[in-house]
C-alpha cells in the first residue's frame, strides 16, 4: 500500500478535470459552469477512479477576489448541487466578489449517487418492511462502501481546489458539512483561508446520540407555546397530550385508515412509536416547521391524524429522487459514529428524553448490512485559520454546546448564536451580510447585534396555517 504522504503528493496529479461546460441545475435559472473531475477512488492507493460533479457560480463582479467560497452540504448524503437555490439568497452578497464552488460529495447527487429508491408503498410500509427494503438495496449497490468516508471526501476537495487552479480557499459547511470542513482544514491547513461553520458538529460528537439535544429543543418549544397567548389558549394541555400519545404508542401501534394523499383512496397506516417520535424529531430541525408541531400533536391527540401523517410522509422515505443519499449517510455514520455509541453514552444521552434507545440504535440494524470497518477516532489537531461558528439556540441536533466543544480545537474562532434559530441559520435575517463581512476580514470580530432582531415565526393554531 502506498504511504499517505505519497498519496497526498500524487493527488493533484491524478485529478483530471474535463473542460467546464455551461449547465443549468434545479434551483436557478442562470447557467453555471459545470466540471467533471476524475479523482482516486482510494486516495491512499491511486488506481481506480470515480468522477465528481462540480459546479462553479462565478463572481458577479469582474473585480472578483481570488479566494472562492466552497459550499459543503450536510447529511451526510446531501449534494452540493442541492444548495444551488441559496446562491441568489443566502450567498448572493458573498458571490458579488467571490466565485462559489459546489461539490457533489462522492456518493451524492451527480457524483455517483448511492441511491435507494423508495418502495411503491413506502408511506404505508411498516418499520420492518422499510428496513428490509434498505438492506436489499445496500446489498445490491456493489460499491466499496469503506471508501466513502469523510477523509476521502476531504481529499476530494483538495483535488478539486488544485484542478480549478485556486490558491487558498474559504469553506462554508452546514451540519455534516461542518465536520467535513474541519477535516479538510486539518488535512490541508495551507489551503484554507477561513471557515464558516453553521450547525456545528463537534469532532467528538457521536451523531446518533442526539436524544439529549432533541429533548432540550422540545422543552424550549413547549415553553414558547406556553408563553405565547394564542398558542397557550389553543393548546393548554400540549405537554400532557404529547406524553399521552407517546405512552399510548409505546404500548402498541395504532392502526389508522386514512385517505391516500395522492389517490384519495382509503389506505391502512400503522402509526408506531418509532414513526411518531421520529417525525417529531424531524420537525424540530426547522424553527418555522416546529411552530406547526403543537397543532399536529393536538390534532393527533383528538384522533385527527391526517395532518400529522401528511407531515410524516415528507421524511418517511429512506431516500427519494432528488433527496439525500441514504447509503452514503450510512457509510459515514456506520464507520465513524456508531462504533463509538457505547452503552454508557446511550444511557446518559437518552435519560429523560422522548427519544429512547430504540430510536437511537435503529441505525445499528442498517449498519449490520453496511459491513464497513470502524474508523478509529483521533484527537483533533488545532485549526489555525479564522473560523466563524454559527448556531441556532433551538437546534435539536447541533445546538450551541456542540460549537463550543469544537471551538476548543480552534485558535481563532468567534461564535454567534441566533436565539430564534433552529438547525442552519445562515439564511436568516442579517446573517447573509455577516457572512460577506467575515469573509472580507476574517480576523476582525463581527458586530452581530442584528441577529437578536430575527423574530420567532408564529404558531399554527388551526388548519388554516400559521398566524399572520
Amino acid at each position: 500500500m502506498r504511504s499517505p504522504l505519497l498519496a497526498l503528493m500524487l493527488a493533484p496529479v491524478l485529478a483530471m478535470a474535463q473542460p467546464g461546460k455551461d449547465c443549468h441545475l434545479p434551483g436557478t435559472e442562470e447557467s453555471l459552469k459545470c466540471v467533471r473531475l476524475a479523482v482516486p477512488l482510494d486516495h491512499h492507493a491511486p488506481g481506480a477512479t470515480l468522477t465528481l460533479h462540480v459546479a462553479v457560480a462565478s463572481a458577479l463582479r469582474e473585480t472578483a477576489r481570488r479566494d472562492p467560497l466552497f459550499l459543503l452540504a450536510g447529511g451526510p448524503g446531501e449534494a452540493g448541487s442541492d444548495l444551488v437555490p441559496l446562491l441568489n439568497s443566502t450567498f448572493r452578497k458573498v458571490r458579488a466578489t467571490r466565485d462559489i464552488v459546489l461539490i457533489d460529495q462522492r456518493g451524492t447527487g451527480l457524483s455517483g449517487k448511492l441511491d435507494c429508491k423508495p418502495g411503491k408503498n413506502s408511506e404505508t410500509a411498516t418499520e420492518d418492511e422499510l428496513l428490509a427494503e434498505t438492506r436489499s438495496c445496500i446489498q445490491g449497490l456493489n460499491k466499496p462502501l469503506n471508501l466513502y468516508t469523510t477523509e476521502q471526501a476531504a481529499r476530494d476537495i483538495e483535488a478539486v481546489r488544485g484542478a480549478l487552479g485556486y490558491g487558498r480557499i474559504n469553506l462554508w459547511g452546514g451540519s455534516y458539512g461542518s465536520r467535513l470542513a474541519q477535516a479538510y482544514a486539518r488535512l490541508f491547513p495551507g489551503s484554507v483561508r477561513s471557515l464558516v461553520l453553521d450547525g456545528v458538529a463537534a469532532p467528538d460528537q457521536v451523531v446518533p446520540a442526539g436524544a439529549h439535544d432533541a429533548q432540550a429543543a422540545l422543552e424550549a418549544l413547549f415553553r414558547q407555546c406556553g408563553n405565547d397567548t394564542a398558542c397557550a389558549s389553543a393548546f393548554p394541555g400540549l405537554r400532557s397530550e404529547f406524553d399521552a400519545l407517546a405512552a399510548r404508542l409505546a404500548k402498541s401501534p395504532q392502526s389508522l385508515t386514512l385517505p391516500d394523499p395522492r389517490t384519495a383512496e382509503s389506505s391502512k397506516v400503522q402509526m408506531t412509536s418509532m414513526r411518531f417520535l421520529g417525525t417529531v424529531h424531524n420537525i424540530l430541525y426547522s424553527q418555522s416547521d416546529s411552530r406547526r408541531l403543537p397543532f399536529l400533536i393536538h390534532s393527533a391527540y383528538q384522533d385527527r391524524w391526517q395532518p400529522f401523517i401528511a407531515r410524516s410522509n415528507v421524511s418517511r422515505d429512506f431516500a427519494s429522487d432528488g433527496g439525500p443519499a441514504m447509503p452514503l449517510h450510512l457509510a459515514v455514520v456506520c464507520a465513524e459514529d456508531y462504533p463509538r455509541l457505547t452503552p454508557q453514552l446511550l444511557e446518559e444521552d437518552t435519560k429523560g428524553s422522548f427519544l429512547g434507545a430504540p430510536q437511537i440504535t435503529r441505525i445499528g440494524k442498517m449498519c449490520e448490512s453496511m459491513a464497513v470497518p470502524a474508523v478509529p477516532y483521533q484527537e483533533p489537531s488545532t485549526i489555525t485559520a479564522p473560523v466563524l461558528l454559527l448556531s441556532g439556540a433551538l437546534d435539536p441536533v447541533t445546538p450551541p454546546r456542540r460549537a463550543e466543544a469544537a471551538r476548543k480545537y480552534m485558535k481563532h474562532a468567534q461564535h454567534l448564536i441566533v436565539k430564534n434559530g433552529g438547525h442552519i441559520v445562515s439564511p436568516l435575517g442579517c446573517a447573509p451580510r455577516l457572512l460577506r463581512t467575515f469573509l472580507d476580514q476574517p480576523a476582525e470580530p463581527l458586530k452581530a447585534d442584528c441577529l437578536n432582531e430575527i423574530p420567532a415565526p408564529t404558531f399554527q393554531l388551526n388548519s388554516a396555517g400559521p398566524q399572520p
